[in-house]
Order: structure tokens, then C-alpha cells, then sequence
């Protein structure tokens, strides 16, 4: 007969931490987020790879762009960018964030010279980016015309249907710089001129970058940031288990940072056969993760093929019916205790240490603290980031109030049949997620530090300074259906549950 467990699957609901001794220097301040990315061995000082927030967006198309891995990284945590694109698309957005960093960016917010005052504003709308390049094909390669900013035009003095020609500042007014500036000089010349952009072009005159003011400032708002060693913004991008051979060599090519295998379940020779190429073609350079495991047999399996990091989580995601549809999975809680036991005993034998990420589950930000005290080393997030301005999806007003569309991978919309690839016809052949809306939440930088800021406080609670001292140190309890609603406001009438008279 099938083996049965003989402990229920919990979610993360159905815990709470205990407090701990907390010392008089165990203050927000004092917690240090950092955590490994990518496995270790005992004895090396630094992973190759670590971040200091331990918090990655997860690959989905209604997540993780080039615009979120920007804003991520700025807040010290990494991105994974979507793979259910073409291979060229992807690697194209792994380039624009690595360029980002290196302050020269390509432009994104362009027009021709038969464009008017009415197509900027809808640009704006579009992009909320005050600095169009007015080129002659409206790209951001094109020979640069002119440069139009807000401070260009006056909406209430203007016609609409004027050209953006007869109000911009022409290239020949400019302060440019070349192909052979520097970032330095860049901000040199930018701090010199007083000015809010420096536009970069070849010897033909064609725009090849932007370097802004701003960027200088956001380096040193943001002393937390995922950076690589010439200083250019970490990203990572999610591959299949069909089309690795022609995916890899380009991202690896764009300058990607860290790969991971997007799969619903892991534990399969696809995987296996995935990491045995990228090992055999480019060594231990080429850092991958892989995944979905939910128990110890999982874990094992996957760091012995190599894995530079494991996901831990199937079926626990918002927007995912894997359970639902196939009955297959595991309440995240139950997945995370054990495979963070299977992951301490292989370090102990092998002295590798591979670091697991809790991939799903997540509902509060305190979930975040109860996934990394049950093991992990750092959380994959798909609805939390998918709220924010920077998730790639439209903002939208229903009812009066402002949601923003979220879909799974597996869903009718996204038709990412490879995620869930079996060996067999190249389709999905049925749904196993849902198309959805999440309310609208602001800006990502806002959010996640009102996150991190509850993440500290309660690791101060439990009288820890980082995450490997809160994994060894926390203690965990099961808590029952009437604790949870003890837990909560009882009992009570909420004031904006009271209908209040007109005055």
C-alpha cells in the first residue's frame, strides 16, 4: 500500500514563533539580512553569490521584467527574469539591467519628429519617465534629434497637436557625451552642467545611452544593493528543461548572474539533464538552481546533480491549483522543516552547503520570518512583488479602487507548458493556475521596507541578529484553530465598522 505520513502537512499559518532573550543590542538596526544564494563549502568566507535581502520575485510573466529585477536589486534582492519568452527577449531584458547599473541606460521612452505634444503626454502615462529622446526612426537607437522634458512645454499654453520639433531642445544645444566617456565623467559633466541627463551617442550621432542624475543619488540611498564586482545591478533568469541548449548560451551571453530551472517538480531526470549541460559546458561558472522539491528524496537528488540552490514549495503558490487539479504537493511548513533537516545533514556529510528557497505559502509579511526560521535561506515571491508599480502588468480601476492583474504560469493566459513539461505533446494540456487581480499596493521601495522592517523586529524578538542565528535558535509552536482567532482582533467592534451619522 502508499506510504503515509504520519504527520499532517502544515502551512505557515499554523505556527507562531516563541520569543527568545533579547539583549540590550538586539535592535532592528543591528539584524543582518545577508544570506547565501548559491552553495558554499565549509571553510570559503563568501558564497560566490549572496544578497542582502532575502527576497527574490519569482519567474512569471505577470512578475518579474527588467523594470522589477532594476528595483529589486536597488533593495539588495534579486529577480528572476520570466522564461516563457523567446530566448532573445529574455536575454535582451538581462542586458538592460545590467547596463542599468553601470549608469548607462538605453532609453525607453522615445518618439519621431512627427510626433506632438499629445503623444509625449501619453508617453508619460505610459512610462512616468520625464526625458524623451526625439530621434529620426523614434527609437532608442536612432540619430538623436532632440531631447523634449517636462520642462519643455506648458500644457495650458500649448496646443496638443504641436510637434514635438517646435518644443524640443535640438541635438546641436545638447551636452553629449561619446562612446569613450566614462561613468565617472559622465557624472562629472552631469554635476558640471547642471544637468538631469546626459545623453550618450556614437560618431553617426545615434543615441546609444542615457547616464541620469538620479542614478548617482539612488547608488547612495541604497547602501543594500545586489551589486556584481563591476558594480552593475544582479539579475537572474529562469530557463526550462526544453530549450536550455538555446536559451542558456544567450543569457549566459547577456550577462546573467544566476539561473534557476522553472518547474512545477523537480525531482526528475529533465532537471538532472539540464544541469549536466550547463556543468559540461561551462563548468562551475554558471550558477543554476533548481526545483520544485517538497521532501528530503527531492533535496538529495537535485544537490547531487548539482544544484547551486533548491526551491522548496509545490502547489502553495495564490494563484496555483497544481493540488487542486492533480492532488499533488505539500503544506509549505511540512516541505520547509524537511528539507532544511536533509539540507544541514548533507552540509554535515559533504561539508557543501546548498541553500533552499521556500517558493509559495506566503500570505503575511510574517510568514516571511517563520519561512526563514523553519530553514530557509531566502523566499521566492509571486503576488507580493505582482502588487507594485514595477511588476509588468497594467494598473487597473474597478469599483474605485485600483488592482493590478496577476496570472500563473500555468494559467490559460501564460500557456507556459514547458514549466510544466512532462515529455510529452508540446501544450498545455490543462490549467494549473488561475488568471486573477491583487490590489494595488504602491511602490516596491515603500512596501518591502515596511517588510524587512517587521522582518528585524521580530528576529529581535526571538534575541537574533541574523538568519543563521535565528534558524538554530527559534522556537517554533503549532498553534490551534481558536489561537488563530485569538490571535487577531476579537471581540471588539471595529471603529470603521460603525456607520457614522452625516454632520
Amino acid at each position: 500500500m502508499a506510504y503515509i505520513y504520519d504527520e499532517p502537512s502544515r502551512t505557515f499559518g499554523e505556527y507562531l514563533l516563541v520569543p527568545g532573550y533579547s539583549g540590550k543590542d538586539c535592535i532592528p538596526t543591528n539584524v543582518n539580512l545577508r544570506t547565501p544564494l548559491v552553495k558554499y563549502r565549509r571553510g570559503e568566507e563568501e558564497p560566490a553569490i549572496s544578497i542582502n535581502t532575502p527576497m527574490v520575485s519569482a519567474i512569471m510573466q505577470a512578475v518579474s521584467n527588467d523594470t522589477m529585477a532594476i528595483a529589486l536589486a536597488r533593495e539588495g534582492g534579486i529577480s528572476f527574469i520570466y522564461g516563457s519568452q523567446t530566448p532573445d527577449a529574455q536575454a535582451q531584458m538581462v542586458r538592460n539591467v545590467k547596463s542599468y547599473k553601470a549608469g548607462f541606460v538605453v532609453s525607453d521612452s522615445n518618439l519621431g519628429p512627427d510626433s506632438t505634444l499629445q503623444d509625449v503626454l501619453d508617453l508619460y502615462e505610459r512610462t512616468k519617465h520625464s526625458t524623451v529622446a526625439i530621434t529620426d526612426d523614434g527609437t532608442g537607437t536612432g540619430k538623436l534629434l532632440g531631447i523634449v522634458t517636462d520642462k519643455d512645454y506648458r500644457i495650458s499654453r500649448m496646443e496638443l497637436s504641436v510637434k514635438v520639433t517646435e518644443f524640443m531642445t535640438p541635438a546641436s544645444e545638447l551636452i553629449s557625451g561619446n562612446e569613450e566617456t566614462t561613468l565617472k565623467e559622465a557624472n562629472d559633466i552631469i554635476w558640471a552642467h547642471k544637468l538631469n541627463a546626459l545623453p550618450i551617442v556614437d560618431r553617426e550621432g545615434k543615441l546609444k545611452y542615457f547616464v541620469f542624475r538620479k542614478d548617482y543619488s539612488n547608488h547612495k540611498a541604497n547602501p543594500l544593493e545586489s551589486i556584481d564586482s563591476h558594480k552593475r545591478y544582479l539579475v537572474g533568469a529562469g530557463i526550462n528543461t526544453r530549450d536550455y541548449a538555446e536559451r542558456v548560451p544567450k543569457l549566459v551571453d547577456a550577462g546573467v548572474d544566476v539561473l534557476c530551472i522553472d518547474s512545477s517538480e523537480g525531482f526528475s531526470e529533465w532537471q538532472k539533464m539540464t544541469i549536466e549541460y550547463i556543468r559540461k559546458t561551462y563548468g562551475d561558472s554558471v550558477k543554476v538552481g533548481a526545483g520544485n522539491v517538497v521532501d528530503a528524496e527531492g533535496f538529495r537528488f537535485l544537490a547531487e546533480c548539482g544544484a547551486d540552490f533548491i526551491k522548496v514549495g509545490i502547489g502553495g503558490g495564490s494563484i496555483c491549483i497544481t493540488r487542486e487539479q492533480k492532488g499533488i504537493g505539500r503544506g509549505q511548513a511540512t516541505a520547509m522543516l524537511e528539507v532544511a533537516k536533509a539540507r544541514d545533514e548533507y552540509f554535515k556529510e559533504t561539508g557543501v552547503y546548498v541553500p533552499i528557497c521556500s517558493d509559495g505559502g506566503i500570505v503575511h509579511d510574517y510568514h516571511i520570518t517563520l519561512a526563514l526560521a523553519m530553514g530557509a535561506d531566502f523566499v521566492m515571491l509571486g503576488r507580493y512583488f505582482s502588487r507594485f508599480d514595477e511588476s509588468p502588468t497594467e494598473k487597473i480601476r474597478i469599483n474605485g479602487n485600483y488592482y493590478k492583474e496577476y496570472w500563473g504560469e500555468g494559467s490559460n493566459r501564460a500557456r507556459n507548458w514547458q514549466r510544466y513539461d512532462l515529455g510529452g505533446a508540446s501544450k498545455l494540456s490543462f490549467e494549473e493556475g488561475v488568471d486573477a487581480y491583487v490590489p494595488y499596493a504602491g511602490s516596491l521601495k515603500d512596501n518591502i521596507s515596511a517588510t524587512l522592517g517587521k522582518i528585524r523586529s521580530t528576529m529581535c524578538n526571538c534575541g537574533v541578529l541574523t538568519i543563521s542565528e535565528l534558524q538554530k535558535k527559534a522556537k517554533l509552536t503549532v498553534v490551534s484553530s481558536t489561537s488563530i482567532i485569538e490571535g487577531g482582533s476579537h471581540d471588539v467592534i471595529l471603529k470603521s465598522s460603525v456607520p457614522m451619522k452625516n454632520q
